[in-house]
């Protein structure tokens, strides 16, 4: 047991700080979003509670009326009923664009929220519904003030603790919270990056970001142009073309996607300028275009922190300053969850998360800033070897392993995981439209998917109630 001497305080590994006049006060940990990684911060509390450890005083706090970050599908755009900036990203008609094998908790595999095998590919109600699934059995919604709003944050070094000023926006109500620590999960994927091309203010048709895109049946018989190369571009491409658009058109910075598109879709260099509908790209071709998509990508964005608390990145496998791509490491106290590029996702945060509790519980020491900095380097310096999306998936499959063995999360064959997420690559350059009909088994449970009653392209009802129906015919009736 190891014991740090703080002025007139000792902090224990117990969740506990003791005053000399013997005087016990909990620690209060403060996470922003009720997002996955927010809410596997509040999961990996419960679990060591439920093995009989103390945990701190928890208080969430998500600016959303409801959990689910991403997953909680909102039809508006811009600003939402309290006037805030609308956090989430996700559009209908959204199917996982990659096998729900890879993402599957350890603790709560798919077989027991479903009780029966399900497709590969769900859409997004029914993997809302398996994220609700496991943390209503948590009982975590109690720790969690909805309709809440991070303003501002400040930290004292005197005290080590972290002053919050919040907003309620129901009852437009400003207060303030400490914390001894504070955990970030507000995701990056909100904060749309939306660049300039000359001209285009005199677009006269449809502009939008990826953010704000919310369904590809707006683009039948129009041809749609998308800025950028990479997932979002890609899905919202085959959306589009799967719902009836009479051209998608891409247009690429660096280097194309270059799948095997099927008539309809293209791929053309960097968008240069727009003259009225007519858009002009960097080999000369032309063409007019009814839509355009920004699917530029997001920022880090933290305007609620300080500039010496605020993770400055790119979106990438290892941000700078993270130590185990989870601490602060200028404030050690300042924890980070889900920030990377991300091939794992829901598990990926879950291991993030037992690995900040264990930090705060004192299960695993932390090391001097020196010795966190070192770490650092060495994982900055594999991710630059990286050539191949399967060195990547490599690197982060390691990454979580090494989270996984400091802590007692469930263990699973992550290998096992890393092979299917490279089969899935392979799937996608073999047939961009008809990859989300193959099927895998669990790592968790061995159960082997089932295929879907109807061909994803066919498919035209992201509906729970339709998905889980045994035949389209059962569900038409």
């Amino acid at each position: 047991m190891f014991i740090t001497r703080r002025k007139n305080l000792f902090l224990l590994p117990d969740c506990f700080l003791i005053y000399k006049n013997k005087k016990y006060m909990k620690l209060r940990i403060g996470i922003i979003g009720a997002g996955p990684s927010g809410l596997a911060q509040l999961r990996a509390f419960k679990s060591a509670e439920k093995n009989g450890e103390e945990i701190p005083e928890i208080v969430c706090f998500e600016k959303q009326a409801d959990w689910g970050g991403l997953w909680n599908y909102t039809w508006r755009t811009g600003v939402g009923k309290y006037g805030e900036p609308i956090h989430g990203s996700m559009y209908k008609y959204l199917w996982s664009n990659g096998p729900k094998e890879c993402l599957e908790f350890a603790d709560y595999p798919f077989d027991e929220h479903f009780d029966r095998p399900i497709s590969s590919y769900p859409p997004r109600s029914v993997l809302f519904d398996y994220i609700q699934g496991r943390v209503k059995k948590s009982d975590v919604r109690k720790y969690i003030r909805f309709n809440t709003t991070a303003r501002w944050v400040e930290y004292s070094e005197e005290t080590q603790k972290f002053t919050v000023i919040l907003d309620d926006l129901v009852n437009n109500r400003t207060y303030t919270e400490i914390f001894d620590y504070l955990v970030i999960a507000t995701g990056h994927f909100s904060t749309p990056n939306m660049p300039y091309f000359e001209g285009i203010e005199n677009f006269p048709g449809t502009i939008m970001h990826a953010h704000d895109f919310r369904g590809a049946d707006q683009f039948k018989d129009k041809n749609v142009l998308l800025i950028g190369s990479s997932y979002s571009a890609e899905d919202i491409g085959v959306q589009s073309y799967k719902h009836g658009a009479k051209s998608v058109t891409l247009s690429y910075r660096s280097n194309p996607i270059g799948m095997d598109w099927p008539k309809g879709i293209k791929e053309v260099p960097l968008l240069t300028n727009f003259e009225g509908d007519i858009a002009h790209f960097s080999d000369g071709s032309q063409e007019s275009f009814d839509a355009v998509v920004m699917c530029t990508g997001y920022q880090h964005k933290f305007p609620f922190l300080p500039d010496e608390m605020r993770l400055k990145t790119p979106n990438c496998l290892y941000p700078n300053n993270l130590y185990k791509g989870v601490i602060f490491n200028e404030f050690p106290r300042l924890i980070y969850l889900g920030m990377q590029d991300q091939y794992y996702t829901f598990n990926m945060f879950d291991a993030q998360a037992w690995f900040a509790r264990d930090l705060i519980q004192g299960k695993i020491p932390m090391p001097s800033k020196e010795e966190r900095l070192e770490d650092i380097e060495k994982w900055l310096k594999r991710s630059t070897a990286n050539q191949t999306h399967d060195d990547e998936v490599d690197f982060q499959t390691d990454y979580v392993k090494e989270l996984i063995d400091l802590t007692d999360y469930p263990e699973f064959n992550l290998d096992a995981v890393a092979k299917l997420f490279k089969q899935w690559l392979k799937d996608k350059d073999e047939d961009i439209l008809r990859y989300r009909d193959k099927t895998y088994r669990s790592v968790i449970t061995g159960t082997k998917a089932e295929k879907h009653h109807t061909a994803w392209l066919d498919e035209m009802d992201d509906s729970y109630e339709r998905f889980l129906a045994e035949t389209p015919e059962l569900e038409k009736a």
